[in-house]
């Protein structure tokens, strides 16, 4: 099993107030699978979504990935599962301005201790595989929000990563432009790669193998969908 969360609870404290973000939540996700964890603002997936890509820490409960215990962790050891093993992507892309596409994918790799000469044959390969090989040298300034996008997916595969973590992914972009990048996501999933999607659109969820519902912190719906949404053809 890739992912085993058992009991996650998220509680914070200022003063003497305790807001419980995250409350009892379990679940399982196994490699190779597609699953959108979905909720409305204020659910409680952005806290689950930061646990599950080791940028926090539960309260109480474990959350194992690849049987590792993440909860109990330092931050450096944290640092170094987030580079190895999560591929994150995020709504507002965090790409770097004024810089081409093949150096911000090549970023990862360089904290990743990634031999120069094999950067930019990674970088430049991870970049075809999302439809931009005539981009390469392309700053940010230069690429629509579907192009900026697709960059921070080749950066998400980097370090050949066991996950790739999207928030919101297509929340900047239009309808269209949302649909070719998941049909970008389920590409790489039929590749094998475990897909992990925080969202609050219906629409955009459909398109998952599985849907985990989060509301008011708690856990309310873990259900197979028998009829991932298939892209339309344009």
């Amino acid at each position: 099993m890739l992912i085993q969360a058992t009991r996650l609870t998220k509680s914070y404290k200022s003063g003497l107030t305790e807001t419980v973000a995250l409350e009892d939540v379990s679940f399982d996700i196994k490699t190779g699978e597609f699953v959108a964890i979905m909720g409305p603002s204020g659910s409680g997936k952005s806290t689950l979504m930061h646990m599950l890509g080791a940028l926090d820490t539960p309260t109480s409960g474990t959350y194992l990935l690849d049987g590792e215990d993440i909860s109990t962790l330092s931050d450096d050891e944290l640092a170094e599962i987030r580079n190895k093993k999560i591929g994150f992507v995020f709504q507002a892309f965090n790409l770097l301005p004024r810089t081409s596409a093949l150096k911000n994918v090549m970023l990862p790799m360089v904290y990743g201790g990634v031999p120069k000469e094999k950067r930019t044959d990674l970088a430049t390969k991870y970049l075809r595989m999302v439809g931009l090989g005539d981009r390469l040298l392309h700053t940010t300034s230069q690429l629509s929000g579907g192009q900026m996008q697709r960059v921070a997916i080749a950066r998400a595969l980097a370090m050949n990563p066991s996950i790739i973590l999207a928030d919101e992914p297509t929340g900047n972009l239009a309808s269209v432009q949302g649909e070719e990048i998941m049909a970008i996501f389920k590409k790489l999933n039929a590749e094998g790669h475990t897909i992990i999607m925080i969202t609050h659109e219906p629409d955009i969820a459909a398109h998952a193998e599985r849907i985990i519902a989060i509301r008011d912190g708690r856990l309310i719906t873990n259900r197979n969908n028998k009829s991932p949404k298939e892209r339309k053809k344009h």
